[in-house]
């Protein structure tokens, strides 16, 4: 067991008790240590799983952990709350002990998480019993009491746990509540929970975070649902006050609560979007917009889990975080603290709009820089217009004239009735067609040049289409033959399986609109020309979000695919026998 700092001798003044944090490097832990160093009153144990103490002289609870391990009032000890003997080292001789996440359970099994939430709880309640420490006190969530399919308005500590949790971990913390909650009064040992909702604040390594990989990856343009839930959120500072004020109500010995669990919010409800929107906004991002209907992301979320399920592939706790932040962000969430207020004489020290500039503040780091777009290809132009090539052709399809964009259509619909419904053979409409452009030219070319004694101009190229554009196109076209020629050859000589599945369904798709859909593919290329360009130039940060997504899914399920085939079939199997 790692003890850096360990300074037993300052424990033996009468005026200072020894505690232990457990988790104490934790988020929560980190600001507890720092409340409790600040009273001066504690000389206080750091625990934590980490094999050594790395510090941020930059971050405030560093700081004054630092100076506070120098001077003998703190010391760090390494430990791992599913070892007994390790637990009742570092509890020994303490009189009040603060249980919060030891570790960060993203990504761990459900035996590892219940080792360590549920396992380690038991371990360290049978420690304070033994070593006869009087108070433990016991940071949990307030989501031990929702199940994500109903909402919680004004929710009391008197709601029940719900039969079955929508994910692991709310399930794993209720059950080690319970057990911190059971345990009161007996050996001397008092304790009681607290169910903060929503922590945040500077240090935090789960909301804010994750809220920016999601606006950089797009997805935070997105609302679920209507955007008028409810929610409450703690500032981190206050859910240490919460602690400190707990440990003093035990140590008071109020019988209503020891035993007891209270929640602890900043007693200010927001609009869950209306706070995810402040902090974005606050970091340089775009606050989302898009209106979601909840059912849709559902059974979105219930199609990738089908798709996992069908594939033998078990739900990773990404995808249960996923469905959790689907319930959170689009369900009512509010409790009612006044439990916490009159028992542990708790109120919130911090505002919840002081916290929030205070985070901000914290992760000016993570704030949205000048290069983020990541689109700095077309500064001058739309993406669509560059597409186009810039010319008249940009013109018309993004209808920049809305009377000649309307004559191109109507011609273009004329043609397509022409060759496609009008029940004519394609070689006849084309032969009729062809007759009758060349008696108009034939025509105006005549009665121009005898009658008005001028010749018809012919309009630059340019005007249609820049010539760079054109010059990368041909470059395309060509590299897009090579390309072609490359696949054939692969094709044949069976080496990839990747480009053998894209080629098949491509082909198949293809033989599909041929044989019979040509019709109506002409059709809906026509209306989408004047349509899909103009609508994509108006939202197209939205639409190239939209895009990415779909492309990683892809890879994503391709990949998956491909991992089913025989070792001696996939093209990284072929690269080694090389």
């Amino acid at each position: 067991m790692a003890v850096i700092g360990d300074s037993w001798s300052a424990s033996s003044s009468p005026r200072r008790r020894t505690c232990v944090v457990i988790g104490g490097r934790g988020f929560v832990g980190r600001w507890l240590v720092l409340r409790l160093l600040e009273l001066g009153e504690w000389v206080v144990r750091v625990a934590d799983s980490d094999d050594s103490l790395r510090l941020d002289p930059s971050a405030e609870p560093d700081a004054a952990l630092s100076r506070a391990i120098s001077s003998g009032m703190a010391s760090y000890h390494h430990l791992d709350v599913r070892d007994r003997s390790s637990v009742l080292r570092v509890i020994k001789g303490s009189q009040a002990v603060f249980y919060t996440d030891v570790t960060d359970l993203f990504g761990q099994d459900f035996y590892n998480s219940y080792m360590i939430m549920v396992q380690g709880v038991k371990n360290v309640i049978n420690a304070c019993r033994e070593c006869k420490v009087k108070r433990l006190i016991y940071n949990g969530s307030a989501d031990v009491v929702f199940n994500g399919s109903r909402d919680i308005i004004g929710g009391s500590e008197s709601l029940p746990y719900p039969w079955k949790y929508a994910d692991m971990l709310s399930d794993l913390r209720a059950q080690a509540e319970a057990l911190v909650l059971f345990a009161n009064d007996i050996d001397g040992l008092l304790t009681c929970a607290l169910r903060p909702s929503n922590i945040f604040g500077p240090g935090d390594t789960l909301l804010v975070p994750a809220m920016v990989k999601l606006a950089q990856s797009g997805w935070m343009k997105f609302i679920i649902g209507g955007g008028e839930n409810m929610c409450d959120f703690t500032y981190i500072e206050n859910v240490a006050h919460a602690h400190i004020r707990a440990e003093e109500a035990l140590c008071s010995r109020i019988v209503s609560v020891a035993g007891k669990a209270f929640f602890i919010t900043n007693n200010e409800p927001v609009k869950f979007w209306d706070f995810i929107s402040l902090l974005l906004e606050g970091l340089g991002y775009q606050r989302p917009f898009i209106k979601l209907p909840v059912r849709m992301v559902y059974y979105f979320f219930l199609l990738i889990e089908g798709i996992f399920e069908s594939l033998g592939i078990t739900k990773n706790s990404y995808m249960l975080s996923a469905c959790h932040y689907v319930q959170i962000a689009s369900r009512n969430r509010t409790f009612d603290c006044s439990a916490a207020q009159k028992q542990l004489e708790y109120s919130p020290i911090i505002s919840l709009e002081g916290g929030i500039a205070r985070t901000i503040a914290s992760f000016s780091h993570y704030s949205r820089d000048s290069s983020y777009e990541g689109q700095g290809e077309f500064p001058e132009q739309s993406k669509a217009n560059w597409m186009l090539g810039g010319g008249k052709v940009a013109d018309i399809l993004l209808w920049r004239d809305e009377k000649e964009t309307f004559a191109y259509f109507l011609v273009l619909v004329v043609l397509f009735y022409w060759f496609f419904i009008s029940g004519r053979s394609f070689i006849s409409s084309t032969a009729c067609l062809l007759l009758m452009m060349t008696v108009a030219l034939f025509g105006y070319g005549y009665l121009t040049s005898s009658l008005f004694n001028s010749n018809i101009k012919t309009a630059p190229f340019p005007c249609f289409m820049q010539k760079s554009i054109v010059e990368e196109s041909l470059g395309r076209i060509i590299s897009l033959w090579n390309r072609g020629v490359h696949i054939m050859r692969s094709l044949a000589q069976g080496e990839d399986w990747n480009i053998f599945f894209e080629t098949a369904v491509a082909m198949y798709f293809l033989k599909l609109i041929v044989s019979y859909y040509l019709t109506f593919a002409v059709g809906a290329a026509l209306v989408c020309s004047f349509t899909c360009f103009f609508i994509y130039e108006q939202y197209e940060s939205e639409i190239d979000t939209l895009e990415r997504v779909l492309i990683s899914g892809m890879k994503t399920l391709k990949g998956c695919l491909v991992s089913f085939l025989p070792l001696s079939m996939t093209p990284h199997s072929r690269k080694q026998d090389l």
